[in-house]
């Protein structure tokens, strides 16, 4: 699929192993623009660890001294950044998308699309189970509409998901 930029899975796992290595890549897969400050990447990761926007001062120093350091090197090593250390802009490459399929994205509500799909199929088989065996004050529904429903929000969720992909792996290839 990628042919030459796909970064080796046993490289992906232990390149995605360390979290904050994993937010920077999560942060530049979403990123739309074609390059960052350091000081822009640092933010977002912190906003990303601490999930308060804007991060303490001092998570947001050390997010900044981490990747310039450590991980932005990392990731220009195996060719998946343009890091100018002089400058400090970050742009993603094209082999950046590669570990696209390794970051269990979210969904809604915090939830991963794994966790999203797994709970809407409890949800979808428990309340045909409750129309089917006809529980006391739940309502009459036909357990064929009940069904087609829950069908009709799987196919919105994997399109709603696809077009998200489609978009970072869009606007990855054209930086």
């Amino acid at each position: 699929m990628f042919g030459r930029d796909r970064l080796p899975a046993d490289d992906a796992y232990e390149l995605l192993s360390n979290d904050r290595r994993r937010e920077t890549v999560a942060t530049l897969l979403a990123n739309t623009e074609r390059e960052l400050t350091l000081r822009e990447l640092s933010e977002r990761v912190a906003t990303r660890e601490t999930g308060v926007d804007p991060a303490p001062r001092t998570h947001r120093a050390s997010v900044y001294n981490a990747l310039h350091q450590t991980h932005l090197p990392k990731l220009q090593t195996l060719a998946l950044i343009e890091y100018d250390r002089d400058r400090k802009l970050v742009r993603p490459r094209p082999a950046v998308r590669s570990l696209y399929r390794y970051i269990d994205t979210v969904a809604c509500f915090g939830l991963s699309w794994a966790e999203y799909y797994r709970l809407l199929g409890i949800v979808s088989l428990l309340s045909v189970v409750v129309v089917l065996a006809e529980v006391p004050y739940v309502p009459g529904i036909d357990p064929l509409v009940l069904t087609s429903a829950a069908l009709a929000v799987f196919a919105l969720s994997t399109a709603s998901q696809l077009a998200k992909t489609f978009r970072v792996m869009l606007s990855l290839r054209r930086n």
